[in-house]
């Protein structure tokens, strides 16, 4: 009968949650809203950084796609239109489109450009959404490529001088011949010859 009672006992005692090892549900939300809070900030920084990485990626190759139009006026040998220009190009298998500007400078002859290149389907307006600006300097002191001449397969003339100064009296190339007896003593204790000018004695003997 004591046993009886006693279990009777224990099942009719009030439950303590307070005494449980669990989570009630307050607290189980709030783990759960902390996670999904750090989760979205950690999304939005991921997604920020790629988003800066392919910026970066259209903005580099922009610059390219003015680089090559640059080249293209400068390399055209002719002087060019004076005023606004568009047109479209291709680079890394995407169309770009670019903008350019041709105005005279205060020097004669001297012209400035710019270049501005976005991507075709990039949004924007005539003064803005543009990926990459670039200015250059063109003029009229170029001339057609000859290829006649090759300025590293020519002699320098006598006098012009080079790399180690000005060119002496002596063989073709200006370099001056040495002499024989310059460094030949004289038995009796005499002097050495009389050096040419432009060498330098030696103060050691």
């Amino acid at each position: 009968m004591s046993a009886r009672h006693s279990r009777r006992r224990i099942s009719q005692a009030p439950f303590d949650f307070r005494r449980s090892g669990g989570f009630t549900l307050i607290e189980v939300l709030v783990a759960l809203a902390i996670v999904t809070f750090g989760m979205a900030a950690l999304l939005s920084t991921l997604s920020s950084s790629a988003d800066s990485i392919a910026y970066l990626r259209d903005k580099t190759l922009a610059e390219w796609v003015a680089l090559n139009r640059i080249e293209e006026v400068r390399l055209a040998l002719r002087r060019p239109t004076k005023g606004e220009s568009e047109g479209e190009a291709e680079m890394a298998g995407r169309r770009w489109r670019w903008r350019q500007e041709v105005n005279e400078t205060e020097i004669k002859g001297m012209m400035r450009i710019d270049v501005s290149v976005r991507p075709v389907d990039a949004p924007g307006g005539k003064d803005s959404g543009w990926y990459a600006t670039l200015s250059a300097m063109t003029g009229d002191a170029l001339a057609l490529p000859r290829g006649d001449m090759d300025p590293f397969a020519t002699a320098l003339p006598p006098g012009a001088g080079g790399p180690n100064g000005p060119n002496l009296p002596g063989d073709s190339r200006g370099r001056e011949q040495p002499s024989n007896d310059d460094d030949a003593g004289d038995d009796d204790g005499a002097s050495s010859p009389t050096r040419p000018p432009g060498r330098i004695p030696n103060l050691t003997r």
